[in-house]
């Protein structure tokens, strides 16, 4: 008896054949760099070259809409970017908090080869070979310096001075994915409202090459791009796209007033813990009402 293949199984196999693509393609070239490509002050990145459309300017007035809001709130707002942060940093000033923008920083063990690739590219663009020299020329209010040192043990990135060039700057602090030297020094008073963030401390100075300047980069299991959101505290540092500033602090707001009623309510000692977390369909209905006056009374709180 003979079998016949489908027609449409056929027609399937010919499309699916003349959709794949020779094995030996002939690829184009790279397009050669124009001159005084090397010398752009961020390191090319073909990410945020299409990314860039989409991630808005932040303003010191557009951080300081998250002042006051608790971190936890602050994480549950962002979403599918939820996992995006990490734990387990150590603090120069425990119990400051870091809200910037993130300056992205990468670094590679050295060789002699990259050394003096990095030290020519310097030459061209005419910043200083050592990043960390470079963020306290060149860092802006409200930059937090985001470093990938790779989580390494050894691997050191700063000390008291070059830190206190880039506090003179303005930046809000640093996060190193590795370690710094200097615990003392950056724990003092002049050292106030600019924390650092590092896996550890230790007293040799930075041995890796500093290579890319403002590239996505990696912070532990955290993805950060330059231009990020950064929300750092002894619990955590939260890292998320600056496009969705505006509904994390309206989420986190919201989150954070209904966690206030609770407390409220758990105070006056009238209900049971389970009446008030989660709210009772009655509480819930007094806290929609509360929350309805407050907003057509706001000058009245």
């Amino acid at each position: 008896m003979r079998k016949y293949i489908p027609l449409t199984l056929v027609f399937m196999s010919l499309l699916f054949l003349g959709a794949q693509k020779p094995f030996n393609q002939v690829f184009p070239p790279d397009v050669e760099p124009s001159d005084g490509f090397r010398s752009n002050r961020n390191s090319f990145s073909a990410v945020m070259d299409v990314l860039k459309d989409s991630r808005p300017e932040v303003t010191q007035e557009d951080l300081a809409k998250l002042d006051g809001l608790q971190l936890e709130n602050i994480h549950s707002a962002m979403g599918i970017y939820s996992a995006n942060y990490v734990r387990g940093l150590l603090s120069t000033r425990p119990g400051e908090r870091i809200v910037g923008r993130a300056l992205t920083i990468r670094t590679l063990p050295a060789r002699p080869d990259l050394r003096d690739a990095l030290n020519q590219l310097a030459e061209e663009g005419d910043w200083d070979s050592r990043f960390y020299v470079r963020a306290g020329e060149e860092a802006n209010p409200g930059d937090v310096v985001v470093v990938d040192l790779g989580g390494r043990d050894g691997a050191t990135f700063f000390g008291d001075v070059t830190a206190l060039g880039m506090k003179l700057r303005g930046a809000a602090g640093v996060i190193i994915d590795g370690g710094t030297r200097d615990l003392e020094e950056l724990s003092e008073d002049m050292f106030e409202g600019f924390p650092v963030f590092a896996r550890f401390f230790d007293p040799v100075g930075p041995r890796w090459l500093d290579t890319e300047w403002n590239v996505p980069i990696r912070v532990g299991t955290a993805t950060v791009l330059p231009g990020d959101i950064v929300v750092a505290e002894d619990e955590a540092v939260l890292f998320f796209p600056p496009q969705m500033l505006d509904e994390v602090v309206r989420l986190a707001s919201e989150r954070q007033a209904k966690e206030d009623y609770e407390r409220d309510m758990m105070l006056k000692k009238k209900y049971r813990v389970r009446d008030v977390y989660p709210l009772s369909p009655e509480l819930q209905k007094e806290y929609e009402k509360e929350m309805k006056r407050k907003k057509q009374n706001p000058s009245k709180d």
